[in-house]
C-alpha cells in the first residue's frame, strides 16, 4: 500500500540533532550531515517551496525541529524533500496507538495502515480488517479506528 505523507511535521519536530546544516553553499543550497549515518549530503531548497524557507521563525520556537521544516497553511512541510536523506524517505509515521481494554499499549498502526504488534488477539482482529477494510484513502483510517474501538480496543 502506498504511504501519503499527511504533512503534519510530527516526525520531524526532533530530528534538529540528527541533520545538521554545515554550510550554506548558495541562496538555496546547503551542505549537510546526516548524524545517524554520518554521511554528508547536499541539500538544495524545492523550488515550489522557496518562498516558505526565509521565514526562520518556525525553526526559532521550535529549536529540536529539523531546520528544513516550514509551515505551509495547515501543512509543515519538509522544504528539502527532493533532497532529504534516507532516514527521511524511508520514515513511515504512526498514525494509531492500539491499547486493550486496560489501557496496555498493544500495537501501533502505520501510514501505510500496517500493523505493528505482537499480540495475538490483535493481531487476530487485525485479520478481519484487512478482509474488510475500504480503500487505502483518509475513510479507511477512520473506518479501522471505529472498528477496533467497536471489540474493545481504545486508538489514540
Amino acid at each position: 500500500m502506498v504511504f501519503t505523507c499527511r504533512q503534519c511535521g510530527s516526525c520531524c519536530m526532533y530530528l534538529g540533532d540528527y541533520i545538521v546544516i554545515e554550510r550554506q553553499t548558495g541562496p538555496f543550497t546547503f551542505e549537510c550531515c546526516s548524524v545517524s549515518t554520518d554521511t554528508t549530503f547536499t541539500a538544495e531548497v524545492d523550488p515550489d517551496k522557496r518562498h516558505l524557507f526565509p521565514d526562520t521563525t518556525f525553526p526559532e520556537r521550535h529549536p529540536s525541529a529539523c531546520r528544513f521544516l516550514r509551515p505551509d497553511g495547515d501543512l509543515v512541510r519538509c522544504t528539502i524533500h527532493r533532497d532529504s536523506p534516507a532516514q527521511c524517505k524511508f520514515y513511515r509515521c504512526t498514525v494509531m496507538r492500539v491499547t486493550d481494554p486496560s489501557g496496555k499499549p498493544v500495537g501501533t498502526v502505520t501510514g501505510t495502515l500496517a500493523l505493528h504488534s505482537d499480540n495475538p488477539a490483535l493481531r487476530k482482529v487485525w485479520e478481519v480488517v484487512e478482509r474488510l477494510r475500504p480503500g487505502p484513502d483518509a475513510d479507511a483510517e477512520r473506518w479501522i479506528a471505529v472498528f477496533l474501538q467497536e471489540r474493545g480496543y481504545r486508538v489514540d
